[in-house]
């Protein structure tokens, strides 16, 4: 059984056996999710218009973006649902560090019209270095990703593994980013394959750029990425 049903079959039980608590802000659920009031749904802020053509980041007036300028080739396209504040943020930390995986459901239908996932693609989570996977018990980018692939019908596949363990990235500036994260992941083949890579937020890109060299180097036809959340860049 895909991770999608078990998670729609979940769902379905926590609306008979638990409270309608909404996990955001604690008060009724209602609506049509158990885990996710109609209220803080509608309050996540969506990354508005225009945006950088390649990183998605929303452009001023006559600045050009600054952004991706040093990602490599190998990463086109990337898109973020909702800015990375408030009730995002705490859906976020659900289903990253307190177990609610199957608030990836609301979190993916909040992503479901990003531009990178139209055509033939297939889904890839960015997956978790070993330690950290079995820490939390589960990958988030792949919840997040099967979640997604249910609600657009796209296949998922989990052809990138870590290769070696990276120091947290949050005191790290982009270009150190980067570094940190080079040579971290490798891929199964995916020759002819065109790729959007999924993970629950996007801060700088540097895990998403490596993860794009990986699966370049195994025949990706090319690499884009959706996020759930966009944290708002420190640029100095």
């Amino acid at each position: 059984m895909r991770w999608a049903d078990v998670a729609a079959t979940g769902t379905a039980l926590d609306r008979w056996l638990l409270p309608g608590e909404c996990l955001v802000c604690r008060g009724p659920a209602g609506g049509a999710d158990a885990l996710v009031c109609d209220r803080c749904r509608l309050a996540w802020r969506p990354v508005p218009p225009p945006w950088c053509d390649r990183c998605g980041q929303p452009l001023e007036a006559g600045i050009a973006c600054r952004l991706c300028a040093w990602w490599p080739a190998t990463l086109g396209r990337v898109r973020s649902a909702v800015w990375l504040e408030d009730g995002a943020r705490r859906a976020v930390h659900c289903l990253k560090y307190e177990g609610w995986w199957r608030i990836a459901a609301p979190m993916a239908r909040a992503m479901k019209e990003l531009e990178p996932l139209a055509g033939p693609i297939i889904l890839v989570p960015v997956p978790l270095a070993p330690k950290r996977l079995r820490e939390r018990g589960y990958n988030q980018s792949e919840r997040l990703a099967d979640a997604l692939g249910h609600a657009v019908g796209r296949p998922v596949g989990s052809v990138l593994r870590r290769v070696r363990e990276t120091p947290t990235q949050t005191a790290l500036t982009p270009e150190a980013r980067l570094a940190n994260v080079a040579g971290a992941f490798s891929a199964r083949e995916v020759s002819g394959r065109a790729v959007v890579l999924v993970d629950d937020v996007f801060t700088t890109g540097a895990t998403l750029a490596a993860a794009a060299e990986a699966l370049a180097t195994a025949g990706a036809a090319q690499v884009a990425a959706v996020t759930f959340a966009r944290a708002r860049p420190v640029l100095g």
